[in-house]
């Protein structure tokens, strides 16, 4: 097929020009196998079984055989232990951490790198040393911890001028001009890249180069330079074509021709030779990847050409391309390119009316992508900065295809179970959100453990808003069944209202909220209004997505009064992240803990120790109150007392990364993953922790991740439900809320979001707490009951 048969044609797919469109935000991690072999350990003589174990650990590498890569180098690195050949050791563990790090196994690629490190050191040997602090400082860039990434480079920067090692400082270079640019420092990033480029070809290393340029060509276009981004190309592609084959060189090749095709729209007067230029190099590297046999590098090599016949609405060409590239992938068993190219064949699909072959489509890259950790999705030849915005709309267009479907149905029964995929498919992307978020298996974990709420209490709403392009859909579980409610309102027009009532509703000497209360409850709760009071409903219990998450839903008003005043109202992040199981009232055992003091730059929190004296009224228990409140005293609590409630009063923050987020205790700060170490122990319990309650966390306005890490803490922490706070408030109001919620609680005839409901209402009464930015942050999360 000759790439001069494309029709140049400037009009593309949808769902295909939104993934090209993002590509400036990806970094090649081009850090091509050519790359580790610059900073891996030279000059290494080895007894022939270890020689040989080394050479077909780099051979599976190349190849793409990560796990038989990762087998073969322990099993060297353990022979070269035994045998105390330290050079041949450190080179062991270098391949090790790189093909960990290729399955996604960021944990153990450290732990195999600080190992080398160590030995490294004792070796006396700089440039061994510079050539681990690189790999080290790239493995910290793949995971996305910059800060960490730039004190391994540039140590090792330093190391390698000192010993002249031009290869190993041209590799450095081009990582540190990653790290630039994933810093958003575009020109910083392309100097740094320059630089790589002349020390490569000074030193003869032609696939550093290549890289190099092909990295600065995406700088220059991030900083408004196209036709420079062009000359970076093109000297790429004349470098390339002079190699002898090698898979280096038909990754290359892919990579030149994905940035051709990036041009196109910023140069329309050449578009035309743009695309042509694209589909040759691409074509080019299908044919390379072939003649050596190398399936994995062929799959990208056609997925990618099949996109570009997409974005022209070649619809037959892409699709044999794409499909070609499937079965490439099978083929190679590649499970990271495998999804890419049977979203593909699905969207392809969906454009041309074939919406059942779409689904099935669909269904298959769900399902490939989900037993695949996060940095494994991202380990293609356009590594992805470290989000998930890349696979988000794989699952939110499955769900629109089920939900078309499911409206050319008239069998009920049939519109129903389309309508349950479709959530699913929602489903199945908030559990990998977390997953991703928290950065470990919490989530599975849950989800091996609960049992699913398939039957709703009779007095109970499940609300699950889909934001789409151009409508709200809402899937809403009513005793009676599932209903589909269709708002046709933008998701961008929905996220703006949803950021202008958060901005407001902390106001508390203005009713600036009640316009966009009142726009946001006929959106979200009006078109089913009737179906709840017919239906006698008291509890709503919403699946937010997106900015939905930063709002206090109970603060949503009908023009006559609060959400809250109507129905109890809680939140999940997901109905398959839930365990709805009652509290048992009489048995539970409290741990109450908090701060009244200033500590640490945060201000005094003088009413905790009421808010703590009316817990221990009602219920007795332990406490941890200001210098007991420390560390290693809670550690040292969880471990030898059975809770099932966890009260923390204190200052507590969340934020985008789960890293930086953290309770405030008398001797430090407590992050989330700290929280989760000391009352993990629970999860292995019978019965879990209960009730987290967070009584003075916050998180960032119009910040939907850090919400998200919010809605997230019972799951990270292994408990059933939480209590936490959009913002700081009043700290008298939030301890006179908080004692009245427990004291509701003791009534075992009413559930967690009643209970929260009528300690919301004894707010709203009193004339001085009335405004909802006093008793609406108090979310409940996960399990209502």
């Amino acid at each position: 097929m000759s790439p001069r048969r494309i029709l140049l044609r400037r009009t593309a797919s949808g769902a295909g020009s939104r993934r090209a469109a993002g590509w400036i935000r990806r970094w090649i991690g081009l850090t091509l196998f050519a790359l580790s072999l610059t900073t891996g350990v030279q000059g290494a003589t080895t007894p022939d079984s270890l020689d040989t174990l080394l050479a077909q650990g780099t051979d599976a590498f190349r190849r793409g055989a990560f796990e038989q890569a990762l087998a073969t180098w322990k099993e060297a690195a353990r022979l070269a232990g035994e045998r105390g050949a330290t050079r041949e050791h450190i080179q062991a563990l270098l391949g090790t951490a790189q093909a960990a790090q290729a399955l996604g196994q960021s944990k153990q690629a450290l732990l195999q790198l600080d190992l080398a490190l160590v030995l490294s050191h004792n070796s006396g040997d700089p440039q061994t040393t510079a050539g681990v602090l690189a790999q080290l400082g790239r493995t910290y860039l793949a995971v996305g911890h910059l800060d960490e990434a730039e004190e391994r480079l540039t140590d090792a920067l330093t190391l390698a001028r000192r010993d002249a090692s031009p290869a190993l400082t041209a590799a450095i270079l081009n990582d540190l001009g990653i790290l630039h640019a994933l810093r958003h420092e575009d020109a910083e990033a392309l100097a740094s890249f320059h630089d790589s480029t002349t020390i490569a070809q000074d030193a003869g290393l032609p696939m550093v180069a290549i890289t190099a340029r092909i990295n600065a060509a995406r700088a220059a276009l991030r900083l408004g330079q196209p036709q420079d981004s062009r000359l970076w190309l093109d000297q790429s592609l004349d470098q390339a074509r002079e190699l002898s084959p090698s898979y280096n060189k038909a990754v290359g090749l892919i990579n030149i021709g994905l940035g051709y095709g990036h041009l196109r729209p910023l140069l329309p007067a050449i578009g035309d030779a743009l695309l042509i230029r694209a589909a040759g190099v691409l074509q080019e590297a299908v044919a390379l990847s072939e003649r050596l046999g190398d399936a994995r590098t062929s799959s990208y090599a056609l997925g990618y050409l099949g996109h570009l016949y997409e974005t022209e609405r070649r619809t037959e060409e892409a699709l044999q391309l794409s499909r070609r590239a499937v079965f490439s992938a099978q083929s190679a068993g590649v499970p990271e390119a495998l999804y890419r190219w049977q979203w593909q064949v699905g969207r392809l699909l969906a454009s041309s009316g074939h919406l059942d072959d779409a689904i099935t489509s669909y269904r298959q890259a769900a399902a490939t992508l989900l037993p695949i950790r996060p940095e494994v999705a991202r380990a293609s030849y356009e590594a992805s900065t470290p989000d998930q915005e890349s696979v988000r709309p794989l699952f939110f267009e499955l769900a629109d295809l089920l939900l078309q479907r499911a409206g050319l149905t008239d069998d009920a029964p049939t519109a129903q179970a389309y309508l349950l995929t479709a959530r699913d498919a929602i489903e199945a992307f908030k559990a990998a959100e977390l997953r991703e978020y928290f950065k470990d298996e919490c989530v599975d974990a849950l989800q091996a453990r609960i049992t699913k709420p398939d039957q709703l209490s009779p007095t109970t709403a499940v609300i699950y808003p889909i934001m789409f392009a151009d409508r709200l859909d809402m899937l809403v579980s009513l005793p009676t069944g599932m209903t589909r409610i269709t708002v046709p309102i933008p998701a961008v027009t929905l996220a703006q209202e949803v950021r202008a009532f958060r901005r407001t509703v902390e106001k508390r000497t203005t009713r600036e909220y009640l316009t966009h209360a009142q726009q946001l409850y006929d959106w979200l709760v009006r078109p089913i209004e009737a179906d709840l009071t017919r239906l006698h409903i008291n509890t709503l219990v919403f699946v937010p997505d997106g900015a939905l998450r930063t709002i206090p839903l109970a603060a949503l008003h009908d023009g006559t009064g609060f959400l809250i005043q109507k129905f109890a109202v809680a939140l999940t992040p997901g109905l398959n992240l839930t365990d709805p199981h009652p509290i048992n009232r009489e048995t539970v055992r409290f741990l109450s803990t908090g701060l009244t003091q200033a500590v640490q730059g945060f201000p005094a929190l003088p009413y905790v120790a009421e808010e703590m004296g009316a817990i221990h009224d009602l219920y007795r228990g332990d406490q941890l109150l200001n210098s007991e409140f420390q560390t290693a005293r809670l550690e040292q609590e969880l471990l030898d007392g059975q809770f099932g409630v966890l009260h923390i009063a204190t200052h507590g923050k969340f934020s985008t990364d789960a890293n930086e987020s953290f309770l405030v205790t008398f001797d430090g700060k407590l992050t989330v993953n700290q929280l989760d170490r000391l009352i993990g122990l629970y999860r292995l319990r019978q019965e879990p922790l209960e009730l987290l309650t967070l009584s003075a966390c916050q998180t960032g306005v119009g910040d939907d991740r850090a919400a998200l890490g919010l809605a997230g803490i019972a799951i990270k922490a292994g408990a059933r439900s939480a209590i936490a706070t959009l913002w700081f408030i009043n700290d008298e109001a939030s301890a006179a809320l908080i004692s009245e919620f427990y004291r509701q609680l003791r009534n075992p005839s009413i559930s967690k979001a009643v209970a929260l409901q009528q300690a919301q209402a004894k707010l709203l009464a009193d004339r001085v707490y009335e405004h909802p930015a006093y008793w609406s942050p108090f979310l409940l999360l996960n399990n209502w009951l």
